[in-house]
């Protein structure tokens, strides 16, 4: 740290040469972050200095996180349901773990994911002590083998999780079948829609995966994604808000008295972000920016065949994959676990981009 500050000038061009060397955006397919919506951004300005880690100072922005999660769990169909902002899924995953833990406890217990899981989960499963077990996926397919989970699921058992919206492949794990094992079992279920949860409602003859389904138990569904809020705003939504309580630990000197969220200081500007998405394009909003989504993927795998690219499945979301081979330079393209290449097809991937990519394409051919 200097002695002495630098010129307001100075600063600013200082750190406008470090966000040069960032990766544009119009240029990062590999991303289910996007560029946040312009009145997340002016809306987020407002509230930089709120902490919701104390909301009894900042009652209007607690309201805003109240109402985020009320109409977030309305969209789940849900009905009076509970949760809070959190700082994204990784955070969402692992509260939902803590619950099944304190609501099953077992001198061993295990939670039982898909194979497609967050990596989220492997932290939880070292955070919390809790054994890991990994489902298959289907033959032929990228979603789990519900037949093989119920085989992995024994006495210690404390929670079955899914995923609607899978990191790699963007599909969606049979929620009725999974949750069915929850049901039986008497335990927690789990679905991880950190991606799909803004995705698959706006979507013509969505495939069920939320609350509308018996025994599901707790949704992870992230803003900072299709949501275009600003960066980090996720939300953990809980269909019993009372099993939140499970989770309180005592906060003596903060206007509220005791805590159930993971983190202590919150930002609000994200969730005031967040909300105000929410309320300027409404679901009508929601679904001409969805159907945009899914149309470039169309147009980027009908484009990328073209050229002899083969893709590894009909796109389930707005995510499309190809089996490997070479791409022009300076696209972020990423891999999955098993080498295919990865196109995550956000907001800003606009269908200029899409034909910017395939024009460059076209020069390696």
């Amino acid at each position: 740290m200097d002695e002495i500050g630098c010129s307001r000038e100075e600063v600013l061009s200082l750190l406008a040469g470090y966000r040069a060397r960032d990766v544009p955006h119009e240029r990062i397919f590999s991303s289910m972050c996007t560029v946040p919506h312009k009145i997340a951004l002016e809306v987020h300005k407002y509230f930089a200095s709120t902490n919701l880690g104390d909301p009894g100072l900042y009652p209007g922005t607690a309201e805003i996180e109240r109402r985020l999660i009320s109409d977030l769990g309305c969209l789940l169909h849900g009905k009076d349901i509970g949760g809070y902002a959190t700082s994204g899924g990784t955070e969402s995953n692992l509260q939902a773990v803590r619950i099944a833990k304190k609501l099953h406890p077992t001198d061993k217990p295990n939670i039982v994911v898909p194979k497609s899981a967050h990596f989220s989960f492997d932290k939880t499963s070292d955070i919390l002590g809790v054994e890991m077990r990994m489902a298959p996926y289907k033959e032929g397919s990228f979603t789990v083998d519900t037949g093989k989970m119920a085989e992995l699921v024994d006495k210690n058992t404390i929670a079955v999780a899914c995923v609607a919206g899978t990191t790699e492949y963007g599909v969606i794990d049979d929620v009725k079948s999974v949750s069915s094992i929850a049901l039986e079992n008497d335990i927690w279920c789990h679905v991880d829609a950190a991606f799909g949860g803004l995705v698959i409602p706006f979507m013509k003859n969505p495939v069920p995966f939320d609350f509308e389904i018996d025994g599901v138990s707790s949704i992870t569904l992230d803003p900072h994604k299709m949501g275009m809020s600003t960066i980090p705003c996720g939300t953990f939504l809980i269909r019993e808000p009372e099993h939140l309580k499970l989770l309180s630990v005592d906060s003596p000197y903060l206007t509220m008295k005791t805590s159930f969220t993971l983190t202590g200081t919150r930002p609000g500007a994200d969730v005031a972000g967040a909300y105000a998405v929410l309320k300027y394009l409404g679901r009508e909003g929601f679904r001409d920016i969805v159907s945009g989504c899914l149309e470039n993927t169309r147009r980027l795998v009908s484009g990328m065949e073209a050229f002899g690219y083969k893709k590894v499945l009909n796109p389930v979301l707005n995510l499309a994959s190809f089996y490997a081979a070479d791409i022009p330079e300076g696209w972020k393209v990423s891999r999955t676990r098993a080498g295919h290449m990865r196109f995550v097809m956000m907001p800003h991937v606009t269908r200029d981009v899409v034909e910017t990519f395939l024009d460059e394409v076209s020069r390696l051919h």
